[in-house]
């Protein structure tokens, strides 16, 4: 139990007066008889009456301080915790041009990418995530946000094809800087994800890159797939493209270690997996939390033992302690 206005507790401070009130008025209160001796009432037993005034008033100062248990606002909670989670935000910048409809990975590039990031978004349980995707140009499609089902959600609805063919590499990133400056977290970070070599866009990655640095944000590039030639291909399983590709290691290197982050190369869908396990590892920020569920007011009870002895005392006092006939 907690409660809200502990300072309200300086009330105890009125039994002061309250006893010396009672104890004075006690004395001068007292009938008295004079007598030559009074050694005739020595052995008189007490009145039962005299112990009932007295029952009396601690029933009022009972009630007094269950009303001021009541003023300070006892609350209840279903739990109180204090915990340190690490948290961070991050925005997932991924490749959909065509290459990435490649069958090197099972059932092809992009799918298997979109099925690590999915194991990697359910992992960040206090994180601030946010999507971006790109191809001859970019698209933020999800903005900084603790839903990680609308995260889940979003990142399986994408599709190759949604956007014009190309590999706008520093427009992803841009758009993703754009996330990420709003962010409160002190720890930023984009993940991107191509396959290719930045050939479209307004932006050059080095500029990105750049801009990142001064914002603070650290960037983790991964290269997937192999390089030479791959097959695409259609959905419908009619055709199939031949293209050579080729991954732009040098540059996504110097990308990475412009803004203090790490380049990965994933050739397979284990390694892959282990490069978003390894990144899971590293950005990671400890925070000190307090978590509270549920709060609920319990001065109710307080007030109706007020009220009870309140009630129970007055009833005395004009019953069975009625001074008057």
């Amino acid at each position: 139990m907690m409660f809200k206005y502990p300072w309200v507790f300086c009330l105890f401070a009125l039994y002061v007066p309250l006893l010396w009130w009672y104890f004075k008025r006690t004395k001068t209160s007292t009938p008295t008889l004079g007598f030559s001796s009074l050694r005739a009432f020595e052995n008189l037993p007490r009145s039962w009456k005299e112990y009932l005034m007295k029952f009396s008033f601690l029933l009022k100062l009972i009630a007094i301080a269950c009303l001021i248990v009541a003023l300070a606002r006892p609350q209840t909670t279903d739990s109180k915790s204090s915990t340190r989670i690490e948290g961070t935000d991050i925005v997932l910048a991924i490749d959909i041009s065509g290459s990435m409809a490649s069958t090197d990975f099972s059932p092809n590039r992009f799918e298997a990418a979109k099925e690590v990031a999915v194991n990697f978004v359910n992992q960040r349980v206090n994180d601030n995530l946010g999507l971006v995707v790109f191809a001859g140009e970019s698209l933020s499609l999800m903005p900084l946000t603790y839903d990680r089902a609308a995260v889940i959600n979003t990142l399986q609805n994408v599709k190759l094809g949604d956007l014009n063919d190309g590999t706008a590499i520093g427009d992803g990133i841009a758009s993703a800087i754009n996330r990420l400056v709003s962010g409160k977290a002190k720890s930023k970070s984009i993940i991107l994800l191509t396959d290719g070599t930045n050939n479209a866009g307004e932006v050059p990655p080095s500029t990105a890159a750049e801009i990142a640095k001064q914002k603070g944000i650290k960037i983790y590039t991964i290269g997937v797939g192999t390089n030479g030639v791959i097959h695409i291909t259609d959905p419908y399983g009619f055709s199939t493209t031949v293209l050579e590709t080729k991954i732009d290691e040098e540059s996504l290197k110097s990308i990475a270690d412009q803004t203090g982050g790490k380049f990965f190369r994933a050739k397979d869908e284990k390694v892959l997996q282990k490069v978003f396990d390894e990144i899971d590892k590293l950005e990671k920020t400890a925070l000190d939390v307090e978590k509270y569920s549920r709060v609920d007011e319990a001065f109710m009870p307080w007030v109706l033992a007020a009220l009870c002895c309140y009630a129970l005392s007055m009833l005395m006092r004009y019953t069975i302690l009625r001074r008057l006939p």
